[in-house]
């Protein structure tokens, strides 16, 4: 199929590295793996920081549906729209009308839906949101907790399940050559659930100071100030600051380390967590969120019990005094995401689900 690829939230072409950018961007590879023709619509950026501004929003995306629709007319209509990530605060003003208008499929993938912020100011944008998602060809949930929302708000939606996944090939390029007692996190600084995180690790971690272990922290922010105070009482030598870092960067350091750390307060579920593991580092999070998704309790790490600091930095300790278990769990962790995670097997679950959902001109209406 032509699929016009469209991510409200943020272009996989916007300068700022995050989460969201990246998984748009394996998005659209997988697509293309799988067989299909993949542009990119539209860089219109829908986030909304109050409910006042969807006003402002309709006028740039009513001019923006206009180009679509003159490029269309010249390079012709595709047969389905792909918009990554909607939500209350992203909402999708283009794809809805235009799939509709060119009878197109429709396909939403990581869309998340969540009744409480009905009472929040967000009530019309909510609704908007659930018309869409009922009406879609296909929504695609990456987490259980988002196929559950999107059901409880949207009982009539057509819902399909894509666990997380990455590309690999980095990360399994180097041989794991892991320094003893390394810990590594990667995570960017700044306030909120990342904040949040930070301080949960140097709690864990200010009580682990009778075991040899350094921590290597990858990432910047404006909150850097704020992280390296947390981290002060852990005394000189323990902290490596290594900042922002290249793919290729990341992938040599993770082969050297031992122990993925981050408490993942508030994570969709996190790509980070799963690039790790296919370095060959099992992880220790909590059994919060999405983190579940994305690290197998008991088989490619440790999940501990959400707000537990005791726990977690037990969880820490153990697998700092036996390396045999460390090992073991290093072994699964990078077969799980090297292999059962990767960017083919992705490929082939995307094919099957628009194969079943979304002919060719099928028509489908918004």
């Amino acid at each position: 199929m032509k699929i016009a690829f469209y991510a409200p939230l943020k272009s996989p072409r916007h300068p700022t590295p995050s989460g969201d950018r990246l998984m748009s961007r394996l998005m659209m590879e997988a697509l293309a793996r799988a067989g299909h023709q993949v542009s990119l619509v539209s860089e219109l950026r829908s986030f909304l920081r109050s409910p006042q501004d969807i006003d402002d929003l309709r006028v740039a995306a009513d001019a923006e549906r206009e180009r679509i629709e003159a490029d269309w007319r010249t390079e012709g209509v595709p047969d389905c729209w792909f918009c990554y990530h909607p939500y209350y605060k992203a909402p999708d003003l283009l794809g809805p009308p235009l799939a509709h208008a060119h009878g197109i499929g429709y396909v939403t993938a990581e869309a998340s839906y969540s009744a409480r912020r009905d009472g929040q100011g967000w009530a019309a944008a909510q609704a908007a949101l659930l018309d869409t998602l009922t009406a879609a060809s296909v929504n695609i949930s990456m987490t259980e907790r988002d196929r559950i929302g999107i059901l409880e708000g949207a009982p009539d939606a057509r819902v399909e399940r894509l666990p997380p996944f990455i590309d690999p090939t980095l990360f399994l390029a180097n041989e794991p050559a892991p320094h003893p007692g390394r810990l590594v996190t990667v995570a960017m600084m700044r306030p909120g659930d990342k904040m949040d995180s930070y301080r949960m690790l140097a709690a864990a971690l200010s009580r682990l100071l009778h075991l040899p272990f350094t921590l290597t922290i990858v990432g910047d922010g404006k909150a850097r100030g704020e992280v390296e105070a947390l981290f002060a009482p852990l005394g000189p030598g323990r902290v490596v600051w290594a900042g922002e870092r290249s793919a290729e960067e990341m992938a040599a350091l993770l082969s050297t380390s031992s122990l993925y750390v981050w408490p993942g307060c508030g994570e969709a579920y996190g790509l980070a967590y799963l690039e790790a593991q296919a370095a060959g580092l099992p992880v220790v999070a909590q059994a919060i969120a999405g983190v579940p998704e994305v690290v197998e309790h008991g088989r490619t790490g440790v999940l501990t019990p959400a707000g537990d600091v005791e726990a977690y930095a037990g969880a820490i300790a153990a697998f700092l005094a036996d390396e045999t278990r460390r090992q073991a769990m290093g072994a699964e962790a990078r077969l799980f995401a090297g292999r059962e995670r990767a960017l083919q097997p992705a490929a082939v679950r995307l094919a099957d689900i628009l194969d079943r959902h979304v002919p060719v001109k099928s028509g489908a209406s918004l």
